[in-house]
């Protein structure tokens, strides 16, 4: 076994079969009348304990079956990625309470959201923006004020941070202002998800949120996130199986609600316990070790996969370097498809500008490692070589000209001078030389325009949203 495969095929059978003895037998709580209600209908059956439902296995592999292989995911315009076995990873940021920089560690608000959004459309290896918690609007409002910002502040993909199953109804309405002729399904220029209360537990508001949302073609990460030794068995298979069960168990409701509803494959939120502090770690070799596991076993059941870049660090500092690059190296090389948490600390509590540059730059350095080495005639040069002989130069070469910067990768931030020359720069360590980059990228934005009619609708829907859910209570 490789960099990229933690399990052998019989691994991932044991896991498996053991996956669907637990559905078929014990079940999952599901916390949703109405949800339970379409699933025994479909032909699910009723669990041993109140609100359990059971899967029989035939009923899982058919409505697996339902899940497309592939993801799309859309930004403002033209931009445009794929998700799935064998396409390439793409990155993002995470959801996050915090902000870390030079002036402190403080709660975000909706000016800081709308500065990551636009450090993000800067950062050529980031690909989305993942909505945060904001201090100036109240809980139950934020994902739709925070949509709102991102969205005029980037045109990269955003990933909502769901707070309510009413706020996925206005983002729709917003994103419908945004797509003009065309639909999310279309064009899903957001995509949104939610994670198992484990162990083997849905709640009601993430099923909710499932069920408010089905029929539209929103793209759902379905995630489960055991820590080993608390939610989960403390054995690296047995947390595997129970988050595999609590996926597969979410993606077969969804696929109940909607067939054919895009769904991502995510147990590469998994958590190990440290048993001296009771923490949960994200950080750790066995993150790597479950994350890499469960693009696998994604691979097994043909769905695209998700993981984080995580660190335990409480700043930007040689530690989450450390655990970032481990971390997006492997799940990379794995076969993850989604990897998010670009940028953040603290176990995704909080979140660096700082952070959020160097990870664009270890994310461009990985994949320039994962690429590889191209060797063909071109590549070898023979000619080439005999041509310019013992002693001679290629720098000036026609041949250099040409291949130069699609073989040697480029950096603007990490050192590559000559000491008096990085003096004469201001010496700066690597984490002020990232705040500095951070603030000049944010300053130069010039994310997608929106237009003034667009702008005034989204403020209209806005409106519309707080004063209904004051209006209910």
């Amino acid at each position: 076994m490789g960099l990229g495969s933690v399990l052998s095929d019989r691994d991932v059978e044991k896991i498996d079969l053991a996956t669907l003895n637990i559905l078929e037998r014990v079940g999952l709580k599901l916390e949703h009348d109405q949800v339970r209600e379409r699933l025994l209908a479909a032909g699910a059956q009723p669990g041993a304990q109140s609100q359990t439902v059971r899967f029989p296995r035939e009923m899982v592999t058919e409505y697996l079956a339902l899940a497309p292989r592939s993801v799309k995911l859309c930004g403002m315009g033209a931009r445009q990625w794929t998700v799935g076995p064998g396409e390439e990873q793409v990155f993002w940021t995470a959801a996050a309470m915090n902000l870390t920089g030079p002036q402190g560690h403080s709660e975000f608000d909706r000016g800081e959201l709308a500065r990551l959004a636009r450090l993000v459309d800067s950062l050529a290896h980031i690909d989305g923006v993942v909505g945060v918690s904001v201090k100036d609007v109240p809980p139950k409002f934020r994902d739709v004020a925070g949509f709102k910002e991102i969205v005029t502040n980037t045109g990269k993909h955003v990933r909502i941070l769901s707070f309510t199953p009413q706020g996925v109804e206005a983002i729709l309405e917003m994103a419908r202002v945004l797509l003009e002729n065309k639909t999310v399904k279309e064009h899903p220029i957001f995509s949104m998800g939610f994670t198992a209360h484990g162990p083997l537990r849905w709640t009601n508001l993430a099923l909710d949120v499932y069920f408010r949302s089905a029929g539209c073609g929103i793209p759902v990460m379905v995630n489960g996130e055991p820590m080993a030794g608390g939610t989960s068995p403390v054995t690296l298979a047995g947390a595997l199986t129970v988050g595999n069960a609590e996926i597969l168990g979410g993606i077969v409701l969804n696929q109940v609600l909607e067939q054919g509803r895009p769904c991502v494959h995510n147990l590469g939120f998994a958590h190990v316990m440290d048993m001296r502090t009771g923490v949960a770690v994200t950080g750790a070799p066995e993150n790597c070790l479950l994350a890499c596991a469960g693009a696998q076993l994604a691979q097994f059941y043909n769905l695209p996969s998700a993981s984080w870049m995580s660190s335990d660090a409480m700043i930007a500092d040689s530690q989450s370097a450390i655990e970032k690059t481990m971390a997006a190296i492997t799940h990379a090389a794995s076969g993850v498809g989604i990897i998010w948490g670009a940028g953040t600390l603290e176990s995704e509590l909080s979140l660096s500008f700082a952070q959020l540059v160097i990870d664009n730059e270890i994310i461009g350095q990985v994949k320039r490692l994962l690429h590889g080495i191209r060797v063909d005639e071109e590549t070898i040069a023979q000619a080439l070589i005999e041509e310019i002989g013992p002693c001679g130069s290629f720098l000036a070469t026609e041949h250099t000209m040409e291949h130069f910067m699609e073989e040697i990768y480029e950096t603007d931030l990490f050192c590559r001078l000559q000491r008096e020359n990085w003096e004469k720069q201001g010496a700066l360590a690597l984490q002020d030389a990232a705040d500095k980059r951070a603030e000049e990228l944010i300053a130069a934005a010039r994310p997608p325009q929106i237009s003034p009619e667009q702008a005034r609708e989204l403020e209209k829907i806005e409106k519309r949203f707080i004063e209904n859910q004051k209006t209910s209570g």
